[in-house]
């Protein structure tokens, strides 16, 4: 009676608002509890779609992002040496017009000589409106070093890609596959849905190199090679075909399995045979003549020979059955036994096959087929950088999606579904633009997907047009551009000189390069002249990351937290497989320092530069600020960056006139909207006539768009024709041979080009990134930080035991490139040959404000340092990015090491000097 009484749930708010997370790329619901007007706890949004309540470490310390020693806090000219650190605060008004006037003469005279690239922003879709409006066709954001294989494998086949924009149907699925997922990506989604997997009794099998994450909570884990998943994936085509196990239904009337690919030899060879109105056709298996391939009725024969030619069924069966791909054959390469290769293949098809499930759910086909119901493949997958990065990524990518559909599991109820605004064809994608005319804004957006050779970015002269060489003939379908060679293109001059470098929120100065310490060289070398190689830079972050140093204008940005932002339809949006969904940040704080949202500052900056999108009639700005943009822009009449409270009450959908109201309903509505496939319209998304009207009300397409998925790629055979010598758009000597191998129209696995110095340097190294960590910013924060203060090399027990390491080492691990030294750690789940680490953690000392012995910069470290941005030279002499030759993906994870023990040390290496202080220093507190 006399205890005393203990509140144990004691107020922490006085208010609360609902915005949406920003700590990694799922873009969750958040509850931001405010105590006289402060942060003061971080919780998840219970009515959000995506999270439904759950918050990871990452998004409940968001509230140590706010209050970052690390925030910038003025803007910055620098006045001393690039890399001194010497900079003078100046007002917004003096840095706007130090901007233009750097940025005005470019956009009169030679618009191409600014390059403006994005990191993990985003807002990509505003972004690269603003570039298209300067008219420079040096644009894009970092896709091209993180998972463009992914986007451009399921694009070109699928007409949808893993991740953000596609999902398994948790609620229905029997058997879960990952293929080289970490922790990182989509981390509160699938964390729930394999929650909701194991308690309905489902099997989940993890394939990747390193059994962390969900490959550790996997029923069964299969630690392959690096760089073999499209051959084992392949095998597991070769094991379905041998039994007979593929779906031939789904084949015949979804994809394009039918079609007749063309053996006359000549300019036609290995395109599809066309009737009249210059349409692909099918044999009817019926009647045994040509038929549309979108005719009612039409049942398309998988195996038929017409005037000598051949289905895409045939040369698929051909080319799998082949004992190249039997698993006898790829074990050893995979580090997978044959037998777990066909107990593997055997387990797809007896759950695809002899689980099928059946919804009582009648729908119409684009063809005007009824059925009655909608048959299952309760199969479903899921894959990213793990098997992306790689210089073989978007063929592999592509033999998992032909994997998908072999199995008629793509659509499907209980398999992997599309995400509004997709599916959507290839051809309903832009193709890239790139003409530059001084004064003028570019005719279209820089990126997009090409068909064929035409459509390259290359001037008359055959010289890229692109600083990066994105759209080139070496690397033909770079759909996100090509970062990682963004600055040694720049300062090498290679294709041509740039003025000035724009960057935001990406840390090319250190862990978003390759070839660390050369790119950080390049950054501050000056030529003959004694001018810098590349003139200026321009900087926007909102903290104090390593690129700050070598800046000469630093634009500060808000935290997400204090600025608005859009997760819109046009972009990356918050989509589930039963709705379009988009959602808003807006400010729930004000900044206490002298900074501004980058999307309001560009918005500024294209007023002054006087950019058509961007002001009135009258030369004044036609937006406030980005939350202006957000409510009034339309792209097309009727469409804008958010989908929800359209019209002049707020009641439309999809399509309608600016709300002026649109954002306050936003907030009241916890910061989202969903917009709900109506039933009957869920499944079979690409071909369901349902679907597609409900796509063209909601302003996804303005008219129906289906389509068969790709097994045959005719975009990829167009390039190989021209690398046999057909076409008048010819490419250069030294690349036909690479194009013939990597744009076969099946898919099909060859070596990474990584894989020539495997006689000296044996063993495969990776990164992962933590599920804690997602932006260089994780590793800043206070909380993060005591889970990932340090990483280690993670060895297998087989390296571990052969060196003879010991707790508390070190090794001395060699590239073909650099050397570094690093602490190691033992961890037996993991493939025998390789090695790996998390990435980001290694800061460079006194970086975010970091003390410069904080662990982060003594033991901490990166592998970039062993990772050059240039293949060692071929034959030919040629040296050619460390890039998948299709997209120009870095190939981040093609990197083999050799390893020697050398005992304790105190510290990692190579060490850097500090960077130089550009904020105050934090206050210690107890």
């Amino acid at each position: 009676m006399n205890q005393p009484r203990i509140n144990v749930s004691p107020p922490v708010s006085d208010e609360i608002r609902k915005t949406t997370c920003y700590m990694c790329a799922c873009r969750c619901g958040i509850n931001v509890h405010l105590k006289s007007g402060r942060v003061s706890y971080i919780e998840g949004n219970r009515d959000h779609p995506i999270n439904k309540g759950v918050l990871c470490a990452k998004g409940a310390s968001g509230i140590m992002q706010v209050t970052a020693p690390s925030r910038l806090r003025a803007p910055l000219k620098r006045v001393g040496p690039r890399g001194s650190g010497a900079f003078e605060e100046i007002s917004w008004d003096e840095a706007l017009e130090l901007a233009v006037s750097w940025l005005k003469p470019l956009r009169e005279t030679a618009p191409e000589k600014l390059a403006f690239f994005t990191g993990r922003d985003q807002s990509q879709s505003f972004t690269g409106w603003w570039a298209q409006a300067f008219g420079t066709p040096n644009y894009a954001a970092h896709g091209g070093f993180c998972s463009v294989n992914m986007a451009a494998a399921g694009i070109y086949t699928l007409g949808g890609a893993f991740w953000e924009f596609g999902a398994p149907d948790w609620d229905r699925s029997k058997l879960f596959v990952l293929f080289g997922v970490a922790e990182d990506h989509d981390s509160n989604p699938i964390k729930i849905g394999i929650g909701k997997l194991k308690a309905q009794g489902a099997r989940m099998i993890g394939v990747n190199p390193i059994r962390s994450g969900y490959n550790a909570v996997a029923d069964d884990w299969v630690g392959i090679t690096p760089g073999t998943d499209g051959l084992l994936i392949l095998s597991l085509i070769h094991c379905l075909l041998e039994a007979g196990k593929v779906d031939l239904d789904y084949l015949a009337q979804f994809t394009n399995a039918g079609y007749l690919v063309n053996s006359t030899e000549g300019p036609e060879k290995g395109l599809f045979v066309k009737n009249a109105e210059a349409q692909p056709f099918v044999i009817d298996r019926r009647t045994g003549q040509p038929a549309p391939w979108d005719g009612k009725g039409v049942e398309p024969d998988l195996g038929a020979v017409w005037e000598g030619h051949r289905t895409v069924f045939h040369h698929m069966a051909e080319r799998y059955l082949s004992p190249d791909y039997a698993p006898e054959t790829v074990a050893a390469r995979c580090g997978v036994s044959a037998l777990r290769i066909r107990q593997l293949a055997a387990e797809l098809a007896d759950v695809a096959f002899n689980q099928a499930i059946e919804l009582d759910q009648p729908w119409v086909d684009f063809r005007g087929n009824q059925h009655d119901k909608m048959v299952g493949r309760p199969v479903s997958f899921h894959a990213m950088r793990g098997i992306s990065a790689h210089s073989n990524g978007f063929q592999t990518a592509r033999a998992l999606h032909l994997l998908q559909i072999v199995l008629g599991a793509v659509e499907t109820p209980g398999s992997w579904r599309m995400k509004p605004p997709y599916p959507k064809p290839v051809e309903a994608h832009p193709t890239p633009h790139w003409v530059t005319v001084p004064g003028k804004p570019l005719s279209g957006p820089h990126l997009g997907y090409v068909r064929g050779p035409d459509q390259l970015a290359i001037k008359e002269d055959g010289t890229p047009a692109r600083i990066d060489k994105a759209f080139t003939w070496e690397n033909p379908f770079s759909a996100h551009g090509l970062m990682h060679m963004l600055i040694p293109n720049a300062h090498a001059g290679d294709p041509y000189r740039i003025d000035t470098l724009f960057l935001y929120m990406a840390n090319m100065a250190w862990n978003s390069s390759m070839n660390t310490a050369q790119v950080m060289q390049m950054l501050t070398d000056k030529g003959e002249d004694g001018e810098y190689v590349i003139p200026r830079i321009i900087y926007s972050d909102a903290y104090a990351s390593e690129m700050v140093a070598y800046a000469d204008l630093i634009l500060p940005d808000t935290t997400y937290l204090e600025r608005h932002d859009c997760i819109s339809m046009l972009d990356r949006p918050v989509s589930e497989p039963e709705a379009a969904g988009d959602a808003i940040r807006w400010p729930v704080v004000k900044p206490d320092r002298d900074v501004r949202g980058f999307q309001s500052v560009l918005l500024d900056l294209g007023a002054r530069l006087g950019l058509a999108p961007m002001i009135k009639e009258d030369g004044s700005p036609k937006f406030r600020d980005y939350a202006d943009y957000m409510v009034n822009h339309q792209r097309r009449p009727g469409v804008g960056p958010l989908i929800g409270f359209r019209g002049a009450d707020g009641s439309a959908e999809g399509r309608g006139d600016p709300n002026p109201e649109q954002l306050q309903r936003y907030i009241a509505n916890g910061g989202f909207y969903q917009a709900h496939v109506p039933e009957g319209a869920g499944f079979y998304k690409p071909w369901n006539a349902a679907y597609q009207d409900w796509a063209v009300a909601v302003g996804l397409f303005d008219s129906p768009q289906p389509y068969l998925f790709n097994i045959w790629s005719e975009p990829m055979r167009r390039f190989q024709l021209a690398a046999e010598g057909h076409g008048y758009q010819q490419p250069p000597e030294h690349l036909r041979a690479q194009l013939k191998l990597a744009m076969d129209p099946l898919p099909l696995w060859y070596a990474p080009f990584g894989d020539v110095a495997e006689s000296d340097y044996p063993i495969h190294a990776l990164t992962q990134r933590p599920m804690a960590m997602y932006h260089s910013w994780g590793s800043q924060n206070a909380w993060l930080r005591q889970i990932h203060g340090k990483n280690a090399l993670f060895l297998p027990t087989k390296i571990w035991e052969a060196e003879g390491f010991q707790e508390g080492d070190y090794a001395r691990v060699n590239s073909p490139h650099a050397e570094i030294v690093v602490p190691v750690a033992h961890m037996a789940g993991l493939n025998s040959e390789t090695v790996w680490t998390w990435n980001a953690i290694g800061k460079r000392k006194a970086a975010w404000a970091l003390d410069e012995g904080a662990p982060e910069a003594t033991e901490g470290f990166l592998l970039n340092h062993l990772i050059s941005e240039l293949l060692p030279p071929k034959g030919d002499g040629m040296r050619y990015s460390n890039s998948d030759p299709v997209t120009g993906q870095a190939a981040w994870f093609d990197l083999r090491v050799r390893i020697e023990r050398v005992g304790p040390r105190e510290r990692s290496e190579p060490s850097f000097g500090p960077v130089p202080r550009v904020v105050p220093k934090g206050e210690r507190r107890r």
